[in-house]
């Protein structure tokens, strides 16, 4: 499943929505619209279409080598397990997954991913330079600094882009 600027931005809003960091019970509203929002996304065609047929630990196990093998394979076994004995639903797992220290490890190329969306509003691989050259490097020297973008000077230099300044006709 490919993720472009479009549905990102409609999945952040889904799990935002009526979320006031500080305010009243925004932990639980944001949990609510988590839960919420993994149910929802289950039934996506797109994903129905690649997992739906497979039974539960074909499943598992596809969503293990899509997401690079994070999990061990005692959480693998767990994960099926719990499937199997209709403790955990797919949305579950698949949260179970997506919440796994190994897959927020991957952080960096999403903090990448995200300057393009949020800066340049546009996908890495997008004209001008329609193919992933600057994406690579920019994850490459967050890397190098160990994940630290202000030492990176990565924020520095998209909002220094000649893009970004031409968005608002500078």
């Amino acid at each position: 499943m490919t993720t472009t600027r479009p549905p990102f931005l409609a999945d952040t809003r889904q799990i935002g929505e009526g979320v006031e960091v500080g305010v009243g019970d925004w932990p639980q509203k944001l949990e609510a619209n988590k839960v919420a929002f993994f149910n929802e996304f289950v039934t996506r065609t797109q994903f129905t279409t690649l997992y739906g047929a497979m039974n539960n630990a074909l499943y598992v196990d596809a969503l293990n080598t899509n997401t690079g093998g994070v999990l061990l394979p005692a959480q693998r076994d767990e994960l099926v397990n719990n499937l199997n004995g209709a403790t955990l639903t797919r949305a579950q797992v698949l949260r179970a997954v997506a919440d796994t220290q190994a897959l927020k490890n991957e952080f960096n190329k999403a903090f990448v991913l995200l300057q393009y969306f949020g800066y340049l509003r546009r996908d890495p691989d997008a004209s001008p330079d329609n193919n992933f050259d600057g994406f690579n490097f920019w994850l490459s020297k967050l890397n190098q600094f160990n994940g630290n973008f202000i030492q990176a000077e990565m924020v520095k230099a998209f909002i220094q882009s000649i893009e970004y300044a031409d968005r608002f006709g500078q």
